[in-house]
């Protein structure tokens, strides 16, 4: 490389947004960051959302204190980039303003149009077999959760016929941003098959005109489609202005967080495998491969390579369960009180707050939590069951289990619903036997090791890895601006920082607790519905 440059990332998460300027000269190099957290709106019925305008906000003050803190001159910065979020529903109109406040991936209002839509006739798996096989045969997956988008635009136009009438285009997060950035609205491959209207099979990359007449969907409110390290267009002298940035910066397309935290993990070849724990989490190993398990919830999903997939199993809740501890079970027994702060997105959340001190309370505490396991389901669950009436449950309790076996529990829980989807993964798609641990959740010795105990993998971090996302999509605006020339490079610029090898001292205890975990669902699922579904 003849010279460095700098560039943006902006890491748009569920409650906050974490904006990181990199330096790229012969790797990446994380220089600064700043972060700033938002709210969810929690609606009856199962609603979250979200204001845009709290992601521009965070945006623009986040940015603003960062030139602030390095003195940089922001015409020294060559690009931006976003990592953000994926499936929230972001409804434009003409004046590419939102119509209505965005529909979180979690919410789960849309119930009635996903059973009018997909669960009717003959089904295979709960859904209607015509419409899954012929997903399947065009996305290589299917609209099979409440929480999936195309379902939140048919209940907007069923619940809100003014504001449907209003819609220009259905956008994901980081692309309204792209959009208000630089007034052209597009969206990502990876955030296209995220509506699962998209055909991803090799040599076509279009909305699909079929599957939109088959689910009613309007072929003209689907943006115009564009790669991750394309450079959609320059900062608007109005956004440029209000982010402190000069107008014409580059702003490239970016990506979805499913897709670019395993590039920023350094997953970026065929058959490396990436874990990731933030307010989620998944398994992604990288593939050549189309290829779904219905049954198991688990799919081939576009990414940011082109020719490439992520074959990609998701919890639901991961980290946000270690969020509900320090919450709601740690502060009376540890008797201290802190600053709260979220265990995923605060910075050196887990160094600097509760959680150090909360971890190595139970550093003791012995493998397997004496039986007790912990079911990580507290807001539902999509793989490798699809339910959103599923919850979290202590399951083995005695009267000597303290809070210190239930914390532990919970982190083994964590791992256990990995280990599950791991293994569901492999029965098609062979993982890399060294695993890339990712996400806010990763900077934690004791967790990674249990996690190396409970999978039987090798387990590595990379520096800073609650960046991952923010890495990642510095990695495409490289790309993007030239300054490396392939995605194959991207790994030898994130070096492992830390590893660590499974204690067989503990498989037996792991080994027993995870055959019992993975019976908990079915036999409760009768009672999480009776319980949990709204009438």
């Amino acid at each position: 490389m003849k010279s460095k440059v700098y560039v943006l990332a902006y890491d748009i998460g569920t409650t906050g947004t974490k904006t990181c300027l990199f330096e790229i000269e012969d790797k990446l190099t994380l220089i600064h960051s700043s972060s700033l957290e938002y709210g969810l709106t929690l609606l009856d019925g199962g609603g979250v959302e979200q204001d845009p305008e709290d992601w521009w906000k965070a945006m623009r003050e986040t940015t603003s204190l960062l030139l602030k803190e390095t003195g940089l001159d922001p015409a020294l910065i060559s690009g931006i980039s976003f990592c953000s979020q994926m499936q929230g529903l972001v409804l434009i109109d003409k004046d590419l303003k939102p119509v209505r406040p965005a529909m979180s991936y979690m919410d789960q209002r849309a119930r009635e149009e996903m059973k009018k839509g997909i669960e009717h006739g003959i089904k295979i798996e709960g859904l209607n077999a015509f419409k899954l096989l012929r997903s399947l045969q065009i996305t290589g997956a299917v609209a099979g959760s409440v929480k999936d988008p195309l379902w939140k635009y048919k209940w907007v136009e069923a619940k809100e016929p003014e504001n449907f009438s209003k819609i220009y285009k259905w956008l994901d997060v980081k692309d309204y941003l792209t959009t208000r950035c630089t007034g052209r609205a597009t969206m990502t491959l990876d955030s296209a098959f995220a509506t699962f209207l998209y055909d991803s099979r090799p040599g076509k990359g279009h909305w699909h005109k079929g599957l939109c007449k088959t689910f009613g969907v309007r072929l003209d409110h689907l943006p115009e489609l564009v790669q991750s390290t394309e450079k959609i267009g320059g900062l608007t002298e109005a956004s440029a202005n209000e982010l402190g940035l000069k107008p014409g910066t580059a702003v490239f397309g970016g990506g979805g967080d499913a897709s670019l935290i395993g590039i920023g993990a350094g997953a970026v070849e065929e058959g490396d495998t990436h874990i990731y724990a933030g307010t989620s989490g998944w398994v992604s190993t990288v593939t050549k491969k189309r290829t779904v398990d219905i049954n198991a919830r688990i799919a081939s999903i576009v990414g940011a390579r082109a020719g490439y997939y992520s074959y990609f199993g998701e919890q639901e809740t991961s980290g946000k369960c270690l969020q509900w501890v320090k919450d709601h079970l740690a502060l009376d027994e540890i008797d201290v009180y802190l600053e709260k702060k979220n265990v995923t997105e605060g910075q050196d959340a887990i160094h600097d707050s509760l959680f150090a001190f909360l971890f190595e309370s139970i550093k003791d505490t012995p493998a397997g939590s004496d039986g007790v396991i912990f079911t990580p389901w507290l807001h539902g669950n999509r793989c490798p069951f699809e339910d959103p009436a599923a919850r979290g449950m202590f399951f083995n309790i005695g009267l000597d289990t303290g809070k210190r076996k239930l914390i532990r529990s919970v982190i083994e829980g964590i791992a256990f619903h990995k280990r599950w989807i791991l293994e569901l993964s492999e029965a098609k798609i062979p993982a890399s036997s060294t695993i890339r641990f990712v996400g806010g959740v990763a900077r934690s010795p004791i967790i990674c090791q249990i996690l190396a105990d409970i999978t039987g993998k090798i387990i590595e971090t990379i520096d800073h890895p609650q960046n991952a996302g923010a890495t990642g999509a510095a990695a495409i605006a490289a790309l993007g601006l030239g300054k490396i020339s392939s995605f194959a490079e991207i790994r030898n610029l994130i070096p492992s920082r830390q590893s660590w090898s499974p204690n067989k001292a503990n498989q037996k205890i792991y080994d027993r607790n995870f055959s019992v975990f993975k019976k908990l669902y079915e036999s409760n699922k009768e009672h999480y519905a009776t319980l949990n579904i709204h009438i």
